[in-house]
């Protein structure tokens, strides 16, 4: 259990937006020592001096946590900078939706690359340094994060190459738990789930590389686009709620984070529709006037 996070440091990939802005902040109140990673110049600089003002010891560095070699350049700087971190917050993602049979080649390697092989490359590049630490210093105490969804424990439709990736995040992240506790006491980790929390994720499309350059969307791909805004711009809960959610969850190695727990029903509906063998539940039985939208507006009968 990390029960002191001052003097700690933290490895914070997406840390100019969302989850990973809200976490870099409360990390600086908690006087961590923060490496704030992400691939916005001016947002990562915009963060980099708010934590510095309010007294961390910072590295920032602009890195594309899809690539290995510059996922392997920061994990060097972190360890020649401040030796092995105690908190990694996988974090940085990016959503796109669309019918799944839409989703072209270049959607599926730029949202697996950053959701899926980001938070592989931390795992694989982070967790053994940890555990490193560990060796050496029995007081020694780690904990990564890997930032899923609640679309990693659902399958909503239209969303399926964000779905599939979010799904694969859990399913390692899980593994990653269960792997620690086969060799360590010391080193921890958790999954984050959040529902619909304004993070500004839902305008992703700034930040895809060139080489991956969208083609012209198709309808079901703006139609997700624009229920994706309504949906995320609509959430209650904040990314600093979910922040300070994150930071208790780490302190008491809680496993699942979920931003609203109330949303569960539909997993647990999820799980009953396995373990009995039927047919997936209808997504939209809680509100069936959006299904009923969705589906005129995917048939052409309704644009809005």
């Amino acid at each position: 259990m990390m029960d002191d996070f001052s003097g700690k440091v933290a490895v914070l990939t997406g840390a100019a937006s969302g989850f990973g802005l809200a976490c870099a902040h409360l990390g600086a109140q908690k006087g961590m020592k923060l490496v704030l990673v992400d691939v916005q110049p001016d947002a990562l600089a915009a963060v980099e001096r708010a934590t510095k003002a309010a007294g961390a010891d910072v590295l920032a560095l602009q890195v594309d946590v899809s690539d290995a070699v510059q996922m392997e350049h920061l994990a060097h700087q972190v360890q020649e900078r401040f030796g092995a971190p105690h908190f990694v917050f996988n974090n940085a993602g990016v959503a796109g939706g669309g019918l799944v049979w839409e989703n072209s080649v270049q959607d599926w390697r730029w949202i697996l690359g950053v959701n899926l092989w980001g938070v592989i490359h931390g795992v694989r590049l982070f967790t053994p340094m940890m555990l490193e630490a560990a060796d050496r210093d029995p007081l020694y105490r780690g904990h990564i994060v890997n930032t899923a969804s609640m679309a990693g424990l659902l399958s909503p439709p239209n969303m399926g190459v964000y779905n599939v990736s979010k799904h694969a995040v859990v399913a390692l992240s899980e593994t990653l738990y269960q792997d620690l506790a086969l060799v360590s006491d010391q080193v921890g980790a958790s999954v984050l789930c959040p529902y619909f929390v304004p993070t500004g994720i839902s305008q992703s499309e700034r930040n895809r590389p060139p080489g991956l350059a969208a083609e012209a969307p198709t309808r079901s791909q703006m139609i997700g686009q624009a229920m994706s805004e309504k949906a995320v711009s609509s959430g209650k809960v904040s990314a600093a709620d979910v922040a300070q959610r994150v930071f208790d969850a780490v302190q008491g190695r809680q496993f699942y984070i979920f931003s609203h727990p109330q949303a569960l029903r539909p997993v647990q509906n999820r799980m009953e529709d396995i373990v009995q063998a039927r047919n997936p539940s209808d997504p939209f039985a809680h509100k069936p006037e959006l299904g009923q939208a969705l589906r005129r507006s995917l048939r052409g009968q309704d644009l809005t």
